[in-house]
């Protein structure tokens, strides 16, 4: 049987038109919402805790106290090029979240590479890391055993609010000269269990470091959080 090539050029344009007409296109619109906020209210939060040389929070805002142009430093002060400093509660940091944070690791990125600090986490305060079992020593002069495959310090749920910890009413408290807030309170923090933990930084100078140029850079702090399906 001979076929018209003509029946088979509008057999195929037919078969393409149909291809064409299944094709669907849509348009679905989804509302979104968040809010940039003061450090001091986020929902992963720094705490204050020691002092600098200068009797303000090491922990304090830099420049004006508003609401979205607030940046968090940490001002050690003065330290001689033979001293050894140690704070054992720079700051802390705080969960928020209703659900539980991992810290998986910290990195230093030092403004003009010379960087003398050690970091480590830990749940009492007051006690220097040496002497307490559960310290973590995370980052130690340019130099860290941990990566995002690691979950070193988990933070448990939070409460969503920024006065307490670990659900204590009360044991945050805001300051004026720092423009953050604080806390002073003794309770050791334990890990898994407690929404809060401490950060230790000692800075460790050797005793031919430059004293002609200031040192600073950026403490990177990074976390780690699974949703809970409610299955």
């Amino acid at each position: 049987m001979r076929i018209d090539r003509r029946l088979v050029i509008l057999g195929v344009l037919l078969i393409i038109l149909s291809m064409t007409m299944a094709t669907q296109y849509a348009i679905i619109r989804t509302s979104y919402s968040y809010s940039l906020v003061h450090p001091s209210n986020a929902d992963i939060r720094f705490i204050a805790s020691d002092n600098s040389t200068d009797g303000i929070f090491i922990l304090r805002i830099n420049g004006t106290n508003g609401t979205t142009n607030s940046e968090l430093i940490l001002e050690f002060g003065n330290i001689s090029a033979n001293q050894n400093k140690t704070y054992t509660a720079a700051f802390g940091i705080v969960n928020e979240e209703d659900i539980a944070v991992n810290i998986t690791h910290i990195n230093v990125s030092a403004d003009g590479g010379t960087d003398y600090l050690q970091i480590s986490l830990h749940g009492d305060r007051d006690t220097i890391c040496s002497l307490d079992a559960s310290s973590i020593l995370l980052w130690d002069k340019g130099s860290t055993d941990y990566d995002a495959s690691h979950t070193v310090w988990k933070l448990a749920a939070g409460d969503n609010d920024k006065t307490t910890l670990d659900g204590a009413a009360g044991w945050t408290k805001w300051n004026d000269r720092a423009g953050v807030q604080y806390s002073l309170y003794d309770p050791a923090a334990v890990n898994g269990t407690d929404d809060y933990v401490w950060v230790q930084i000692s800075i460790v100078p050797p005793d031919n470091a430059d004293t002609s140029v200031s040192y600073n850079g950026q403490i990177w702090i990074h976390t780690k959080a699974y949703t809970d399906t409610g299955d």
